[in-house]
């Protein structure tokens, strides 16, 4: 069955659609409604009636973007079953692909928590829940592997992960994030390895 064409979509669908291509591309702070609403050839009205407010928009925005960001996890997943470490490396080598492609903008919910820090808007509730179950992911597949210390293993990767989200914006296709891959082999093998001496838990 092929896609339904643009105008052939629900008002509150196209609304959504434009403000996903917007918000990523010019930040949501950026954006007003009126321009969402004539680029979608919608109304005001109808973009009120389906979201409620803008800052409504801007979170259901934000959740799909939480939904294609734990996508990726689930790839890697599914290429890698039962193979923790392999997971984690194929999560990072596409990552490091992604982020080197023109029009790169990191990751919308990284941008959002930025945008509003406010702990209250509905952006940045949506961005710490999503930042959470990804440290939490990173975590169970960190104790999957092996690690002797999955915590701090799973803190140092969420690290790569949003450094590679802002150098993917300012480098380009030329950028650090190339690396990444090999960066998170590095961690991951430095935290399986055996210890040189007595370390403390954390």
């Amino acid at each position: 069955m092929s896609a339904a064409k643009p105008e052939n979509l629900k008002a509150a669908d196209r609304i959504l659609a434009t403000a996903q291509e917007l918000f990523y591309r010019e930040g949501a702070r950026a954006i007003g409604v009126d321009e969402i609403v004539q680029r979608a050839g919608a109304t005001k009205p109808s973009l009120y009636r389906a979201f409620g407010s803008k800052d409504q928009l801007i979170a259901a925005y934000l959740e799909g973007e939480r939904a294609r960001s734990m996508a990726y996890f689930d790839e890697a997943a599914a290429e890698h079953p039962g193979d923790a470490r392999a997971q984690l490396l194929a999560y990072f080598d596409a990552l490091g692909r992604r982020a080197s492609r023109d029009g790169y903008r990191g990751c919308g919910l990284s941008n959002a928590a930025v945008e509003y820090p406010d702990p209250k808007h509905p952006g940045h509730k949506v961005a710490l829940a999503h930042k959470t179950e990804v440290r939490e992911r990173l975590r169970d597949l960190a104790r999957a592997l092996g690690a002797r210390k999955p915590k701090k293993l799973a803190d140092s990767l969420l690290l790569l992960i949003e450094g590679v989200y802002v150098t993917g914006q300012v480098f380009g296709g030329d950028g650090p994030a190339k690396a990444v891959r090999g960066a998170a082999a590095a961690l991951i093998d430095a935290h399986r390895a055996e210890p040189a001496g007595d370390e403390p838990e954390a």
